[in-house]
């Protein structure tokens, strides 16, 4: 199968580099020439063959909306998009209806694997209309982990982004309690290896999980995390989940003070902070702040 995809950064790269390897044909445009394929969104769309598909991983907000209207005006009725970043489930509905009316599918894809997806698959939260998503099977069984697991197609337009950022939420918090415990664990004197404890439950107990193995990975690369600043941004999705738990009553004690100790980590360095920052970093490359 042959796919544009525009952006590529750390996951976009590797994206491309994945789909290649499971003999698809991947088109790449990026504002870096060094990595791009084409020298511009016309030309990428012009070596596609109809119907075409185009795969866009940049930032959500503004840049998003720039690459879909480019996208309106230079595919054709039957051509599809998929927006792969990190988009606002309502975002997809505009998108889809502004796509639609030139009669181009459109279908959004919430897509988890940070930097470790070349290697180990992404999984994939889907939504759009039937027709579309089938369309881009091929794509989704080159990109998702190997076995039965790791593609769902969620429901309609939005539904993709909307389980995303649902997934977002559930990290937020998931990353507070490890954070929580190593902070805990790092204050008391009886317990002198704070390291070996996070590594001795790396099997066999109810907490095992893959931002439990980061952890460690963090903690094998600064003990103490004495390098970093504790604080940590949050990208969005925190936010909006919160935002959605308001609008349809449903209690998110856990998510929303996680997402509220990301706003305290801003007001001094928080111990916590560094672990959270550091698990960030591990999973999805996402920047830290030194200590000074």
């Amino acid at each position: 199968m042959q796919i544009g995809l525009i952006g590529l950064g750390k996951m976009g790269g590797n994206m491309r580099e994945r789909i290649r390897l499971a003999g698809h044909t991947v088109i790449g445009y990026d504002r870096n020439p060094e990595v791009s394929d084409v020298s511009s969104l016309a030309e990428l769309v012009e070596k596609l063959e109809a119907p075409r598909v185009v795969w866009v991983m940049v930032p959500a907000g503004a840049a998003t909306q720039s690459v879909v209207d480019e996208l309106g005006g230079l595919l054709e009725s039957g051509d599809t998009v998929v927006d792969g970043g990190n988009s606002r489930w309502t975002d997809d509905e505009k998108h889809a209806e502004e796509l639609g009316t030139k009669g181009i599918g459109f279908v959004d894809a919430g897509v988890s694997g940070g930097v470790w997806g070349l290697q180990n698959g992404y999984a994939l939260m889907v939504g759009g209309d039937k027709e579309h998503v089938e369309r881009l099977h091929p794509i989704f069984e080159a990109l998702k982990p190997e076995g039965p697991y790791g593609y769902v197609h969620a429901g309609k337009v939005g539904a993709g982004h909307f389980s995303k950022m649902v997934h977002n939420g559930i990290e937020y918090a998931m990353m507070q309690a490890y954070a929580e415990g190593w902070e805990l664990l790092e204050k008391v004197d009886s317990v002198t290896d704070v390291r070996e404890v996070f590594r001795s439950w790396q099997e066999g107990t109810v907490i095992r999980s893959w931002l439990l193995d980061l952890a460690v990975n963090a903690l094998d690369e600064d003990e103490h995390l004495e390098r970093l600043r504790g604080f940590a941004q949050d990208s969005g999705e925190g936010r909006w989940t919160v935002e959605a738990a308001v609008d349809n009553s449903v209690p998110l004690p856990a998510i929303t003070a996680s997402l509220f100790a990301r706003f305290a980590s801003r007001q001094d360095d928080s111990p916590q902070m560094k672990m959270i920052a550091a698990l960030r970093n591990q999973f999805g490359g996402h920047a830290v702040e030194p200590k000074e």
